[in-house]
């Protein structure tokens, strides 16, 4: 299994702008963004759990646990931020005047 990666920061902040250029021309129906979202942070707990047991039972490198505990933690915060969002605009929604 492949070590995943994920800075929520980076990845709110670049732009791209081949992407931007696709979607104006184009919208690409088979790529879900939300969907590979769930998906890493689904790839990083797993790989967390992993690393953490392999180090519970191996004593392997204790250095590559925190650094996956850390990553899990960050892909935590992240989803719990966007979380909070999303049922704060729904708020938003319901207080608005029909």
């Amino acid at each position: 299994m492949s070590t995943v990666s994920f800075n929520a920061y980076t990845a709110l902040n670049t732009t791209r702008p081949a992407d931007t250029a696709k979607a104006a021309t184009k919208p690409d129906a088979d790529k879900n963004v939300v969907a590979e979202g769930i998906n890493d942070f689904r790839a990083a707990l797993q790989q967390a759990e992993k690393t953490t047991m392999q180090t519970a039972v191996t004593g392997a490198d204790p250095h590559a646990m925190v650094a996956a505990l850390a990553n899990a933690e960050l892909m935590l915060d992240a989803a719990v931020t966007i979380r909070d969002k999303v049922v704060e605009a729904y708020q938003e929604l319901l207080r608005m005047p029909v």
